[in-house]
């Protein structure tokens, strides 16, 4: 499963980019950005973003 950062909503607090256990997640720019590549699909990301900013891509 694929995750996806809303830029809308990321404040970019890097709580997701600390608790990726893969590495998956860097900054682009003052935005959180999840690699398809690395991603495990744990959705630990998306249990650590205090606003809801990570979903599950379509």
């Amino acid at each position: 499963m694929a995750y996806v950062v809303d830029p809308a909503l990321c404040t970019g607090c890097g709580a997701c980019i600390a608790a990726c256990p893969a590495g998956a997640i860097t900054f682009d720019g003052d935005c959180a950005r999840i690699d398809a590549d690395l991603c495990t699909g744990c959705g630990t990301c998306v249990d650590e973003c205090p606003i809801g900013a990570i979903s599950e891509s379509a």
